[in-house]
């Protein structure tokens, strides 16, 4: 029985007959000769087919899935080295389904020509391009060191509804729908779950989607994206917190680097050197060395300060701590000695906000201080005050945009094309 072996294994097969099976992605007539090559999920097949034999290949269009058998031949000018050639008895061609209409862009090219929305509109088909496909080989990296980073440090995964009773951030920046007859809401973060999870197993994660209904049409924004949460018990600060991102930076780029060296190479990703020693700057300070006196940073904020880094410490990563209390949500801590600012961070990467951290409150009596602060009741939340009327640990986490870190690995210049099937303003389709 011959078996199927993929593109990126025929190199250990030279001599033997074996059968390869992908798409057509591109034929090649000569006049002795035409060449097949063929796609798979490793790679590409070039599959040859000398004098009469390539007759039948004539009427096969692109895209079209089958299988072919040969006897593998190394060939320096084929790809990966070697190719299939057809047996003497004959090409082994066999058409598993045939494509009904022609690509929105030609998939063999290899480089992409067509625009952001034409890519997007014809997504199930275009991401069949290697180009467009390799930042989603990043993307399945890094999620998979993040988690072999926190697993390393003793912390539980978990998942948390996507469906809540309240508003998470006590902001109005939500999606409702109908509940069986009451109104409910796409979570904005698993926050208040994974805060009820350090009560159990101390340290948690989740990699999931979270939901903002930001009216932000911008190349930096998705109504959906996937985070990257963490939440973690017994620490003395959010310094704690800010160690455990940079291990999971760490391991996010090792475990790219590793398993998907071809998409690096294939893209031209230059990896970043996670310092020993994130460089950090207070919120005040930066603001100083900006020039400005904001509450917040603006995306122009976040390049100049991005660039400050790389000139002062050769870092493309930076912290920005102690955040006005005014910007950060109710449950935020404060900082003890300057209590106008908050424990918290931005992690700023290659001239973007990629993470938001910090500590949070963890006394019953100190969250009815803050909701009663902004003029807020604490009945909408009395389900998650309820955790800390049992006693919780000082605690803190931090929340890491997946589609934003691949946007800046790959050096995109829109989040929409590190995003599968986007949802935005505009788009609930495909």
């Amino acid at each position: 029985m011959i078996h199927r072996v993929l593109a990126s294994e025929l190199s250990a097969h030279v001599g033997e007959t074996v059968q390869v099976s992908g798409w057509l992605h591109r034929r090649r007539e000569l006049k002795n000769v035409t060449f097949l090559i063929l796609r798979d999920r490793s790679g590409l097949t070039q599959a040859v087919l000398p004098g009469a034999a390539a007759e039948q290949s004539h009427d096969i269009p692109e895209e079209t899935v089958l299988s072919f058998v040969g006897t593998v031949t190394a060939n320096e000018q084929a790809p990966g080295g070697v190719e299939l050639v057809a047996p003497a008895e004959g090409p082994q061609v066999e058409l598993l389904s045939s494509p009904a209409e022609t690509p929105p862009l030609e998939i063999y090219r290899p480089t992409v020509t067509a625009s952001l929305p034409t890519i997007l509109d014809g997504a199930p088909v275009t991401l069949r391009h290697p180009h467009l496909s390799a930042p989603f080989q990043l993307t399945a990296a890094s999620i998979a060191g993040f988690r072999s980073a926190l697993d390393a440090l003793d912390f539980t995964e978990i998942h948390t509804p996507k469906i809540v009773g309240s508003a998470t951030e006590s902001g109005a920046n939500v999606f409702a729908l109908d509940w069986f007859g009451r109104k409910a809401y796409l979570a904005q973060s698993p926050q208040f779950f994974k805060q009820a999870m350090v009560g159990v197993f101390e340290r948690v994660y989740e990699t999931g989607p979270v939901f903002r209904a930001e009216p932000s049409d911008t190349a930096r924004h998705l109504a959906q994206y996937t985070s990257l949460d963490a939440e973690l018990g017994f620490i003395t600060d959010h310094r704690d917190v800010m160690a455990v991102v940079r291990e999971a930076l760490v391991g996010m780029v090792a475990s790219v680097a590793e398993r998907a060296a071809a998409a690096v190479d294939l893209l031209g990703v230059k990896l970043p050197t996670v310092p020993e020693q994130i460089p950090e700057i207070h919120f005040a300070d930066a603001m100083e060395l900006l020039g400005e006196d904001e509450p917040d940073l603006s995306p122009a904020n976040e390049r100049t300060l991005g660039e400050w880094a790389v000139r002062e410490f050769g870092s493309e990563f930076l912290f920005v701590t102690g955040y006005p209390m005014a910007k950060r949500p109710f449950y935020t801590h404060a900082q003890p000695d300057r209590p106008q600012y908050s424990n918290s961070f931005d992690l700023i990467f290659r001239g973007l906000e990629l993470i938001t951290g910090g500590q949070r409150l963890h006394r019953y009596e100190d969250y009815v201080a803050a909701l009663a602060a902004r003029g807020e009741s604490t009945e909408a939340y009395e389900g998650y005050l309820a955790n800390f009327k049992h006693g919780m640990p000082p605690h803190g986490g931090f929340a890491l945009g997946l589609e934003r870190w691949t946007m800046r690995l790959t050096e995109a210049d829109n989040l929409r094309r590190t995003a599968l099937f986007p949802r935005d303003l505009h788009r609930l389709t495909p």
